[in-house]
């Protein structure tokens, strides 16, 4: 976006999205100790079905304990470019997409590894994912988070971020009730380059985009400006302040740290799994069956007439993959926060904001069904297994982004 479309706006930080950590803060002992009783209680219950469950299970509970400890989201890194020309949040994620590609390529390649065979985020390039990932980047700025970032501030004790969740739960299962309709727009068929190039020239290819986009936001950002006090900075950005183990316990993390453990995470789901990490099918799953528990008969849709959507739906939630992974993000989430003394749930927000939390939430619910995935299952995940669609969202999300920003002032929210 040019420098003359810029905003100025306040800076106003919603709650318990960036909130920065104080190293003196005491640890919550109460709420930690219920969520390691969770945290074994459900290790337990699945370890029935053999270690993969357990594994992904604590697979989760990393990725939340880094996601929260960096304040690593997209909807407010993507916010950051776009408003002060800061770079910081997008070049992490820049990091994120070259070591996870770099980390699958090989073993997609391979379509096995020690007997558990692997296959990418793979999905056509269609009118459903530009259309989708528009609403998702709309979506995502007036609820502020995105999917993987909603799961982690709901789980670390921001109440409002629970309306959005339920929120895209609504929407995500409002959209498979319209997949028939999406998926019969204009579509191509799923382009892996690694199909097209082969894997080495892929991934060259991939590796090369990335730079070129990282030296463009290094060109365009804008100079940082004097250096404030810790307190008033998003905790994404301040370098751990404690020694040793205890700061990787109790945060922050450097941002770009959790880069690293976020692309480490993704391979080890895929490994576990045989699929990369994704968020927004369980939001689907979990909206399907509440409206399930209210009287909705699957049989009156055609999508969830499925194999695998059917099996999910009549299964415990515990038994889906994607829904086990994020109750574990938001679990780890929680554990961050006590462990560093923020967790403290309060509904203290005005009606304007929690309008906002509905709408969004509504919003990047839906757009995550019609675009088979979110910032994190369509991007991050499908650039990294060489699937065009995922560049598709995002050259569609930023836009939304855009649009997004300017309506969050409609309802009183601001940088």
């Amino acid at each position: 976006m040019p420098p003359s479309h810029e905003l100025t706006l306040p800076a106003v930080a919603l709650p318990q999205v960036t909130a920065s950590h104080s190293p003196t803060s005491r640890i919550q002992t109460l709420p930690l100790t219920l969520g390691l009783l969770v945290l074994a209680g459900v290790a337990l219950q699945r370890s029935a079905d053999g270690w993969r469950p357990v594994l992904l299970w604590a697979i989760g509970l990393v990725l939340g304990l880094a996601l929260y400890h960096a304040s690593f989201g997209f909807a407010s890194a993507y916010r950051r470019m776009i408003v002060a020309r800061d770079m910081r949040g997008v070049q992490a994620q820049l990091l994120l997409l070259a070591l996870t590609t770099t980390l699958f390529a090989p073993l997609l390649a391979q379509g096995e590894l020690w007997g558990q065979s692997v296959g990418g985020a793979w999905a056509p390039v269609s009118v459903s994912v530009a259309v989708g990932a528009f609403l998702f980047g709309v979506g995502m700025q007036v609820a502020g988070g995105c999917g993987s970032g909603t799961l982690y501030t709901a789980g670390g004790g921001s109440l409002r971020m629970v309306v959005v969740l339920l929120a895209a739960c609504a929407g995500s299962f409002w959209a498979s009730l319209h997949m028939g309709w999406w998926q019969a727009l204009p579509s191509h068929e799923a382009v892996v380059l690694a199909d097209v190039l082969g894997w080495k020239t892929a991934l060259g290819l991939q590796l090369t985009a990335l730079a070129v986009l990282a030296g463009l936001l290094r060109v365009w950002a804008r100079p940082v400006a004097a250096p404030v006090a810790a307190s008033d900075r998003p905790s994404s950005l301040n370098r751990p302040v404690l020694p040793n183990w205890r700061a990787w316990l109790r945060g922050p993390w450097p941002v770009m740290a959790a880069a690293v453990v976020l692309a480490l995470g993704n391979l080890a789901t895929l490994v576990t799994a045989g699929h990369p990490w994704s968020i927004t099918w369980g939001f689907t799953l979990w909206g399907a069956k509440a409206a399930q528990a209210l009287g909705w008969q699957a049989a009156s849709s055609g999508f969830w007439q499925g194999d695998f959507q059917s099996g999910a739906l009549a299964g415990g939630v515990l038994q889906d993959t994607t829904s086990l992974m994020d109750l574990g993000i938001m679990l780890g989430a929680g554990l961050a926060a006590t462990l560093a003394g923020r967790f403290a749930p309060a509904w203290n927000f005005p009606w304007r904001s929690l309008l906002a939390a509905v709408l969004g939430g509504l919003l990047l619910g839906y757009g995550s069904r019609i675009a088979y995935g979110c910032n994190i299952g369509a991007f991050v995940s499908g650039v990294a297994s060489g699937s065009l669609h995922g560049w598709l969202w995002l050259a569609a999300a930023l836009p939304g982004t855009w649009l997004g920003i300017h309506l969050r002032r409609r309802f009183g929210m601001t940088e």
